[in-house]
């Protein structure tokens, strides 16, 4: 009688409840440990077992789990199981057998991170994914980038100029805020034909560049909270409430979302005659299918172009500023190239020009591989094959990954990975081997970054007019932009990376 009592009473019910919980996750467990298809893998039992390892490192922590990931390799070797359901591999010379151009597919659990679902990198799926980017491919394609060198030029003579005005007034600058205002202004233009013309603004006031450190501060908790994607437009407010530099984001997306309502209403209006100019012209095409040509399309594809047209490359252009000038011997060896090579301040060459100078190119890669321009792992899914590493299979539909930033620093392929040293692009390849082949900050196969031939483009422009001109002395210190979070892009101690210099002429 008693028994029978409390089982009807509120106390039973709860037990209950509490025994079925604790009986669901030990019976979970155990499946996860020793009966999952990933079960013979590598790695703590802890990331077998659970994804609240990941979520302490990344979401507690504050984007610490890819350093984490490197202490589980150290330990277990180059095949990891990193949490239930993913292996991450720290192999440079298998890079390219997991991004490739063949079918695979995004893992759904990470696009989450956009904030824009509709876009062409959240489309985790081999087909749509492959539809969608083939009307953005042209844009992007080396051609297309050498119709777009003049916007360049201007762009960067814009900087050239506010450098100037620094020198002239004696004032310290945030190198930074300038180079991103240089990328914002130049992808603006190509996205939807209008300008942001942050360059233009006295205070630099960049709303783009706020939203995406807006946008990345939620990076972690979008991925083990997708629900809070689907309640960022309902409910702005009160996400803005919980995280207030999320503001940034809002207003972006507001900005953008008008620009695609009027791309939309030219194009209803528009005979289509001759090639489109802009992006949006491309995307709202009438041979576009019209379930493609949505304001919320529109506006996803071209929150994500800005954001990857922006800040990644402007934090190129930041790293390599910084060291180019920390070193004397690289700033020289550099000058002397350019001044070869432009005998005047005043001498304009084309991106394919500049290409072949093999110290800018050296500095270029260098630069590219210390940015930390990503870090955030991208997995890939393999839908129908396994693949297979060393004594192991991966089954099929497991999401397999390797992180950029790893690759980048890992010291078998780039020895004393935390110098900055052109020279080591310019040595002979060893093993028949070219070190190219391992500089992957674009990812690689046919879902890696879009806009590689752009932001060489706007690399190669800048650092050459950069270098023949000025001078620079900078007041941040290498502790100030050692990365060391992970928040998408990899991120030092502070909330952004920031530089600030003075600027005095080039003797």
């Amino acid at each position: 009688m008693i028994i029978q009592g409390l089982e009807n009473s509120p106390w039973g019910i709860a037990w209950t409840v509490i025994t079925i919980f604790i009986v669901s996750i030990a019976t979970r467990s155990v499946y996860r440990l020793y009966f999952h298809p990933l079960s013979k893998f590598p790695g703590p039992k802890l990331t077998a077992i659970t994804h609240l390892y990941e979520f302490y490192y990344d979401c507690i922590q504050s984007g610490q789990f890819l350093w984490e990931i490197a202490r589980m390799h150290e330990q277990y070797g180059p095949i990891v199981r990193i949490n239930p359901r993913e292996i991450h591999i720290m192999d440079p010379h298998f890079f390219h057998q997991i991004y490739h151009t063949g079918v695979q597919n995004r893992d759904p659990y990470m696009v989450n991170i956009s904030t824009a679902p509709q876009s062409t990198f959240s489309t985790a799926e081999y087909g749509p994914h492959k539809s969608r980017r083939g009307i953005l491919n042209p844009f992007f394609s080396r051609q297309s980038v050498f119709k777009l060198e003049d916007i360049v030029h201007e762009k960067v003579a814009k900087v050239i100029q506010r450098l100037e005005n620094a020198r002239r007034d004696k004032s310290a600058v945030f190198v930074d805020e300038i180079f991103a205002a240089l990328t914002a202004d130049i992808i603006s233009d190509y996205v939807y034909g209008k300008s942001l013309d942050i360059l233009g603004d006295k205070e630099l006031q960049n709303t783009l560049r706020e939203a995406l450190i807006g946008g990345a501060s939620l990076c972690h908790l979008l991925r083990f909270f997708p629900i809070l994607v689907k309640l960022l437009d309902p409910i702005p407010s009160v996400v803005q409430w919980l995280s207030p530099i999320t503001k940034g984001l809002f207003d972006m997306k507001r900005d953008v979302e008008l620009q695609s309502r009027e791309a939309i209403e030219r194009s209803i209006h528009s005979d289509n005659s001759g090639p489109a100019r802009t992006i949006y012209e491309a995307m709202t095409d009438k041979s576009v299918p019209a379930a493609e040509r949505t304001v919320e399309r529109l506006r996803d594809d071209g929150l994500i172009m800005l954001a990857a047209g922006t800040e990644t490359t402007a934090r190129v252009l930041t790293m390599g500023a910084f060291y180019i000038y920390r070193d004397e011997g690289i700033l020289q060896s550099l000058r002397e190239e350019l001044i070869g090579a432009m005998p005047t301040i005043d001498t304009k060459l084309t991106w394919t020009q500049l290409e072949k100078l093999p110290y800018l190119s050296a500095v270029v890669k260098e630069s590219l591989r210390l940015s930390g321009s990503i870090t955030i792992r991208q997995p890939r899914i393999f839908p129908t094959k396994a693949l297979a590493y060393k004594d192991y299979t991966i089954p099929p539909g497991t999401p397999v990954s390797q992180s950029i930033h790893l690759v980048h620093m890992n010291p078998n392929v780039f020895p004393n990975p935390e110098v900055f040293d052109p020279t080591r692009w310019l040595q002979s390849p060893e093993d028949g081997i070219r070190l190219d082949r391992f500089l992957v900050s674009f990812s690689g196969g046919s879902m890696n970054c879009l806009g590689l031939n752009l932001a060489y483009c706007e690399i190669y422009h800048m650092f050459a007019k950069l270098v023949r001109h000025f001078d620079l002395r900078h007041l941040t210190e290498p502790e100030d932009i050692k990365i060391t979070r992970d928040f998408i892009v990899g991120l030092p101690d502070a909330d952004e990376l920031k530089v600030q210099s003075y600027v005095s002429n080039a003797i």
